[in-house]
This record gives structure tokens, sequence and C-alpha cells, in this order.
């Protein structure tokens, strides 16, 4: 039997050197409640991303100056939910990416980084069902609701082959463009009936082929205006986008990338 989320983006994930900044940051632009370590936790410093409906949105995991040093920088990461992550994993080498790690997390599931063919960071993940709850479904990514993910970005070097490649692993279809001014085409990217994102050609300005994440916020220019309050920058937008919502593109403190999706609240 197939599962129901496979395909789908199940979680997401901030890596960042400063967790408590990113806190501060994100609960004011985007109204999370990130979680504050716990002092009596050991090991790794992982922190989960609470919406304002009881819900996770996320995590966010703080970088090590080991982890730092051995290459990792900050950045979201999103997981695709995938039946066989060897399967998975050996589909993104035969496409002439890399497998980075693979590890498996007791209650978790397991999960590869991988880098596609053209250069993109994505996690693919089997998990494990929470302990009682073994139909458990991700909610994280909602093409409608602030405080969710509500669109997945690709920017690459070789769009067509990417959307060949990542239609025929995760069963995506590509359906529908838009034209962009000096950017070509904007090619949409559904799972099922629903649109998750699209896929676009790389700005020569973006130093290689990333995923960027765009949040769903209850107030375009009350998000915006948060970015630049608490240091972040904004870098696009807002701009209109079919539907009626506005999106922008930003960076956090850390120089992390995101976007951000949501009306303009008229005052």
């Amino acid at each position: 039997m197939t599962d129901p989320d496979t395909g789908a983006f199940i979680w997401y994930e901030l890596m960042t050197p400063d967790p408590d900044a990113a806190k501060t940051f994100y609960d004011a632009v985007i109204g999370w409640d990130i979680a504050l370590r716990d002092a009596s936790e050991r090991g790794m410093d992982y922190r989960m991303i609470r919406r304002s409906d009881g819900g996770m949105a996320g995590g966010v995991l703080a970088l090590s100056r080991e982890m730092l040093d051995g290459g990792a920088r900050p950045a979201w990461y999103g997981y695709v939910h995938v039946a066989d992550v060897d399967a998975a994993k050996q589909a993104f080498e035969a496409a002439g990416g890399t497998v980075h790690f693979d590890q498996t997390m007791e209650g978790v599931g397991r999960m590869a980084l991988v880098t596609d063919g053209q250069g993109a960071l994505l996690y693919v993940m089997t998990p494990t069902p929470p302990a009682g709850d073994p139909y458990a479904r991700s909610d994280v990514f909602d093409y409608k609701k602030a405080q969710h993910v509500r669109w997945n970005e690709l920017s690459t070097t070789d769009q067509d082959g990417a959307i060949a490649f990542y239609t025929g692993l995760f069963g995506w279809r590509q359906d529908g463009t838009m034209l962009m001014p000096g950017m070509g085409d904007y090619k949409f990217l559904y799972r099922g009936e629903g649109m998750i994102g699209a896929v676009m050609k790389k700005p020569p300005a973006m130093p290689q082929s990333n995923w960027i994440y765009s949040i769903g916020v209850d107030d375009i220019d009350r998000a915006t205006a948060a970015v630049a309050d608490g240091g972040g920058v904004l870098l696009e937008g807002p701009h209109q986008i079919p539907g009626g919502a506005f999106s922008a593109v930003c960076t956090d403190p850390q120089r992390v990338a995101f976007g951000l999706v949501g009306p303009r609240v008229e005052s």
C-alpha cells in the first residue's frame, strides 16, 4: 500500500548558528513560537517551530562550530517523503547528484541529505509514524494558510532536466507556465491535484541551484516591515501573484534566504 504522503514535503528545517536570534526574528515575522532550548538537554540543539494553531511548522537545528568547519551552511531545507531512501539516493546519484549523509533516528525515521544534478540540496525521508498514531499526516505545507510553508520554488541551471528528474522520482507533474520577463518561463509543479511550487531558471546572481521555501503570513506588509526591523533584508517584492496574494523574497539576519506569501491587509 502506498503511503498517502509519498512525494509530499513533510518537514522543513532551518539550520542556523544562532537559534535564539532565529526565534526572535521568525516569531516576529511569521507569528511562530520557536521553542527555547531545554537547559537539561544534552547533545544536539534542536528546537520545534510551533504554530499558533497548536501544530508544528518544522524545526530549527543549531549549527555547531564543528558542523560549520565541516562545510555546513545556514539555510532552510525541505524534506520529501519517499517510500525507499536507498532507491531515492541511487536516483540522485544516477542523475549526477551527491549523497551527503544517511541517518536513521529512532522514533523519527531514516533520512538522507542529497544534492541533485544541478547542485540543489534536499532531504529525502521515510518517517516513523508517531507512537499511537500510525496514520498521522504531515501538515507543514499548505498552499493557502499562514504559518505554513505555502510554496516550494526551485531555481536551477537545467529547468527541463530538473523537472524530468523530480516528476519521475516523486510522482509530481508539471502543468502550466507563467512568463517572467527576462527570466523565461516559470513552470508550475503539482502533487496530485494540488499545486506545490514551481521551477525557474537560476538567476545569474544566485551562486548555485537552490530550493527557496515561501512561508505564509497574515499580512505581507506587516511581515516585510518585521523583516527589516529584525535585521533581515528584503530582496524582492512584495509583488502581487496570481490569486491576489503578494510574495516577497528576504534573508534573515544570518543571510538565510526564504520567501513570504500573504495578503495585503488594508488599514
